[in-house]
């Protein structure tokens, strides 16, 4: 991972507070992220000063939710397909999805509140 040209690195977990955001690489691990629980995905570039932005929120609800819903990532460079497949035009775009069926859906940096709101409300 070349952090000069911006990438971020979200697989793993951040030693400092045991955070995990999902990389998801595919089409195959998209579809095997969303099918249990709720997850909150993120459809980012690298390139994209908004995206960065919205990292440290997600980065507070991937921790705030660990035990409740899952938080996951995706470039949406390296899989046009599946942003195709989602109808994503703008990034950041983020899609809350319950069991697979997608649930609530955000275009553009979201506020920490109105993200955890919209994750209570599908976690219920």
């Amino acid at each position: 991972m070349d952090f000069s040209r911006g990438e971020k690195q979200f697989i793993g977990q951040n030693e400092a507070n045991g955070m995990e955001i999902k990389e998801m690489q595919s089409g195959d691990e998209f579809t095997n992220t969303i099918k249990d629980g709720v997850t909150l995905a993120d459809f980012n570039a690298p390139w994209c000063a908004p995206c960065r932005t919205q990292e440290p929120i997600l980065e507070k609800l991937a921790d705030q939710f660990q035990e409740k819903a899952s938080v996951a990532a995706m470039n949406v460079d390296e899989n046009q397909e599946v942003a195709m497949q989602l109808g994503i035009r703008s990034i950041p775009t983020l899609i809350i999805f319950k069991e697979s069926k997608e649930v609530e859906r955000f275009v553009g940096v979201q506020p920490e509140a109105v993200l955890t709101e919209a994750l209570e409300k599908a976690l219920k």
